[in-house]
């Protein structure tokens, strides 16, 4: 029996095809950046040469781009795949990173996640520059995201709660909201031996949280809580979208228990001021918080929102329409004739309301917007 060999002469350029996806996003995409983020991070004197970083970014950047859901697998794929292989600059016979260098990079250098926040806003940027953003209508949700955790394996802590940027505009629109009491009703002492100037505890209601459930082997997620969700630790993606093509203009993440409303204002106002003016915005009803509605006027973005469900005892039973507004005064006629007269600033976790004496509380309802709206409450008195 003649058996007979053949030769061939072949580079791993010639194996990968014109017109694949890998060769079109080696075009459009420059990781060049990545060398000058990375350079605090690296020793140049000492130590064995270390992995270009260029190609640990492109090793996890593949395995987003195909669902390879694992960096053992990652390896495996980029192992047996002359395409990947080309991707990432090694040579056919070159050896792969091990996975555990992955790892090892998240325990080690922490600080390298900001390289993955760079390439997202680089990859937004190209977006922006090649039209593909217009910010005629970006919409914002999250998402969960199951931990690799068990339930059985949480246990609760005591946290300190962190304001946040809706906690820490809250407070100021209090404190602006109480100094327009004091100027509009000289008579009602509410000055400086009555209130403090920042509030030190959280009212009942808000969301700070100072005990929660957290996992002991994955301690950054958290215990998601939500109706007909499994309530299992979760992380939270939180992100909001340019309905132009999709793209995703801005992302958070955090870990489950935390609410939709804590990283909206900051997410909006990142995207409006530093990638491109937002026109109008779009949310369901989680977002449907006083604060929201006025921060967003400020910036002349027009809000569509789903109106979140109030309770009969809080709204009360009557239409708008049975009250009238009298703008020279700023105040409000009930159907008995009664003039209704801002008295209180209250507080609760959705947002502040003027309310009118105590005695007249429980006839108040949700009106229309008032001409001056210190709270953010779209007039609720």
């Amino acid at each position: 029996m003649e058996m007979q060999l053949k030769i061939h002469t072949v580079t791993i350029e010639d194996l990968v095809p014109g017109d694949h996806f890998l060769r079109k996003l080696e075009k459009a995409l420059d990781l060049s950046f990545v060398y000058e983020e990375t350079r605090k991070l690296y020793s140049h004197r000492c130590g064995r040469p270390p992995i270009d970083p260029v190609v640990l970014v492109k090793y996890l950047l593949v395995g987003y781009l195909y669902g390879i859901p694992s960096e053992r697998q990652i390896e495996q794929r980029i192992q047996t795949d002359v395409a990947l292989r080309w991707y990432l600059g090694l040579d056919l016979f070159e050896r792969v990173p091990d996975h555990s260098t992955i790892s090892q990079l998240r325990r080690r250098k922490p600080s390298f996640r900001k390289v993955f926040r760079r390439l997202f806003e680089t990859v937004v940027e190209q977006c922006v520059q090649a039209g593909l953003v217009s910010g005629r209508l970006v919409v914002t949700d999250s998402t969960h995201v199951k931990a690799n955790a068990s339930r059985a394996s949480a246990h609760m802590i005591e946290a300190a709660g962190k304001p946040g940027a809706y906690w820490e505009r809250l407070d100021a629109y209090e404190e602006e909201g109480l100094e327009e009491l004091e100027r509009r009703i000289p008579e009602r002492k509410t000055g400086k031996k009555r209130r403090q100037k920042k509030r030190t505890k959280p009212v009942k209601g808000d969301s700070r949280y100072t005990r929660k459930w957290v996992s002991r082997t994955d301690p950054e997620a958290g215990h998601l809580n939500r109706p007909g969700n499994p309530q299992e630790p979760h992380y939270l993606s939180h992100e909001t979208v340019d309905c132009e093509h999709g793209v995703i203009l801005e992302t958070t993440v955090t870990s489950g228990e935390v609410h939709d409303a804590v990283p909206y204002l900051r997410q909006l106002e990142h995207i409006h001021h530093h990638v491109i003016p937002i026109q109008p915005a779009a949310a369901d009803a989680a977002y449907d918080l006083p604060l929201f509605h006025r921060v967003l006027r400020e910036h002349n973005i027009r809000f569509y929102v789903r109106p979140m469900p109030r309770s009969a005892a809080v709204c009360g039973t009557r239409p708008n329409e049975s009250f009238s507004y009298d703008p020279e005064k700023d105040s409000y006629t009930c159907p008995n004739g009664k003039e209704l007269r801002l008295r209180n600033l209250t507080r609760s976790a959705g947002g502040l309301h003027w309310t009118g004496p105590i005695s007249q509380t429980r006839t108040i309802v949700k009106l229309a917007p008032a001409k001056r709206n210190v709270s953010g409450a779209e007039g609720q008195k």
